[in-house]
């Protein structure tokens, strides 16, 4: 079916629920007028639905592969990179002073988000490109950012980030990829990177691998990891393609899904390269592409399921079997009580997940409009929220899109399986869902909870507002709201970070729960009587309760983790 991209929700949410307009008032952002919003959100949208979703099949049908040491990638992939950074997508939020159009990163997550939709293999590439040209823009010499952002901006060139090694996985402490100094101001990097997303194409142009190394003589693990720029070519002067660079694809993963996007197996072997930020302070220059990443990792699982109820709706809209009292069904199995349901719930968690996508990213503007603190340390809070979450819910929402095609959800030719498979990677790349949870419980709690506390007590004074007009709604957001405070205030007393490790993953998702709540709540508020507020009642209603049960789980320690001994889990 087609795919239609989901501009309208990202208008509402925009004016009625997360306050773009406080964003356009800051001097930073004050040219990303409502009259741009409108714009960027209707080109990109007719862009994603006409022209990238068409590739979704094409890349799993027809997977990017390795001829002869070169990756060849999947039929029309060029041509819809090509659209994707002639229309300056890429860019979005980069610095005009190198050809950015400077624009809000919540612009840039919403057309994320549906280039995910569209085609998450494809939109793979600019996501890498977006990650590093952030990294540079705060980290690189003067000269690099001249050399280097035009081309990444502009999508001649493309960009990488390259952590992971065979024997480190999440441990990126343990690497073992070192680097010389060449004396010339260039290094010499050498070593094995994987799971290297969009490590190589056949698009032309260059590819640039942003690569964690560790200097001779710097300690062990993460503090002694510096950051370098490797490029396929190493370009000259005038930006033009000099000589090849020692740097070669050895091999393409097999995946379960998004099979149009190479995930690359590279060999460095003396490539030249140069150093990004100071010494041994690769980890926290990473960083900066990573939070970049894992908030469009969350809109790309929000994007994926969007496609995937797309889908999903579609077939119950069509498929006719069995008799229903639904009329307004006019047959179909939409007519089906549990049918119903499994739609309303993909639907609404859509909301919630994009909703809380949205409000991160809004954060992240004021955070960089206006340096203030608590604004920074909201982005920061929401991030392992929104990419959890959102991914989490994407797999969800995916895994029921199956299951509403029933026995032709399990066959491939539906294209229902896709969506799950595709997703999947999300919940583990950029840092695995569980990774997120513990962050969000240890180092997102180093303030005692007070950036937790400030969130919560924002959702009360909404929901204060609402009790006059949905005194039932705003009651059940009001008790969550007060619950997930009392679970905040025991995690935060637990000085044994093993207890709070334990509760982490449910501790996360009930936060999302009643963020969503409260989101949902806000936009039932600005359609009173509309779709809007029936869809908020369903989840308000039926999904915001799960939030008790997962507190509970937050709060019940280490201990029964730990009582069965590991002959007793494998007996």
């Amino acid at each position: 079916m087609p795919y239609r991209a989901p501009v309208e929700d990202y208008k509402f949410l925009f004016e009625h629920v997360v306050d773009l307009e406080a964003v356009r008032g800051t001097e930073r952002f004050e040219d990303a007028t409502d009259d741009v919003t409108q714009a960027i959100l209707t080109e990109a949208g007719k862009m994603c639905s006409e022209i990238i979703a068409p590739l979704q099949r094409e890349g799993d049908l027809h997977p990017a592969h390795l001829e002869n040491g070169v990756v060849r990638t999947s039929p029309g992939f060029a041509e819809g990179f090509k659209a994707i950074a002639e229309g300056g997508w890429i860019g979005m939020a980069a610095d005009p002073e190198y050809g950015g159009m400077g624009l809000p990163m919540a612009l840039t997550a919403a057309v994320g988000d549906m280039m995910s939709g569209a085609c998450l293999s494809l939109q793979l590439a600019p996501l890498m490109a977006q990650g590093q040209i952030e990294a540079l823009e705060h980290h690189a010499s003067d000269e690099i950012k001249d050399l280097y952002l035009p081309k990444l901006i502009s999508g001649e060139w493309t960009g990488t980030m390259n952590l992971t090694e065979p024997q480190a996985g999440s441990d990126v402490g343990a690497l073992t990829s070192k680097a010389e100094d060449n004396g010339d101001g260039t290094y010499s990097i050498s070593g094995q990177k994987v799971y290297i997303t969009w490590g190589d194409h056949d698009f032309g142009g260059n590819v640039c691998h942003l690569v964690l190394a560790r200097l001779p003589g710097a300690p062990a693990g993460t503090k002694g990891i510096s950051l370098f720029l490797v490029p396929k070519f190493i370009p000259e002067a005038d930006g033009s393609l000099g000589k090849r660079n020692g740097v070669n694809v050895v091999s393409l993963e097999h995946k379960l899904g998004i099979h149009g996007s190479p995930t690359c197996v590279l060999e460095y072997a003396d490539a030249t390269g140069w150093l990004v930020g100071a010494k041994e302070g690769g980890m926290a220059a990473m960083f900066t592409m990573m939070n970049n990443a894992r908030l469009g990792v969350g809109g790309q699982g929000i994007g994926v399921a969007e496609g995937a109820y797309q889908h999903a709706l579609a077939y119950a809209q069509d498929r006719k079997q069995g008799k229903t009292q639904d009329e307004t069904s006019k047959g179909s199995i939409l007519g089906h009580a549990d049918v119903r349901r499994m739609l309303t719930t993909m639907k609404a968690d859509i909301f919630a997940g994009r909703a809380i996508a949205a409000s991160n990213a809004v954060a992240i503007d004021m955070a960089n409009a206006t340096g203030d603190k608590a604004w920074k340390a909201r982005a920061a809070l929401l991030t392992p929220i929104t990419k959890a979450f959102g991914t989490d819910m994407g797999i969800a929402v995916a895994d029921t899109g199956i299951q509403v095609h029933g026995g032709m959800g399990f066959v491939e030719e539906t294209g229902a399986a896709q969506y799950a498979r595709d997703v999947r990677v999300t919940a583990i790349y950029e840092g695995t869902n569980g990774i997120q949870a513990m962050d969000l419980v240890a180092r997102k709690m180093m303030d005692g909870g007070e950036a937790a506390m400030a969130l919560l007590d924002e959702i009360e004074a909404d929901v204060e507002k609402a009790k006059e007009v949905f005194p039932d709604l705003a009651k059940d957001v009001w008790d969550a709201a007060e619950s997930l405070r009392e679970a905040t205030e025991w995690l935060v007393a637990q000085s044994d970070l093993q207890e709070r490790f334990a509760g982490a993953f449910p501790y996360l998702r009930a936060f999302a729960r009643v963020l969503g709540g409260h989101l949902h709540l806000k936009a039932a508020m600005a359609d009173q009587g509309g779709a809007r507020e029936k869809l908020a009642r369903f989840y308000i209603q039926r999904m915001l309760p799960e939030h008790a049960a997962l507190l509970a789980h937050a709060q019940a320690g280490a201990a029964d983790l730990y009582a069965l001994s590991p002959d007793e889990l494998a007996a």
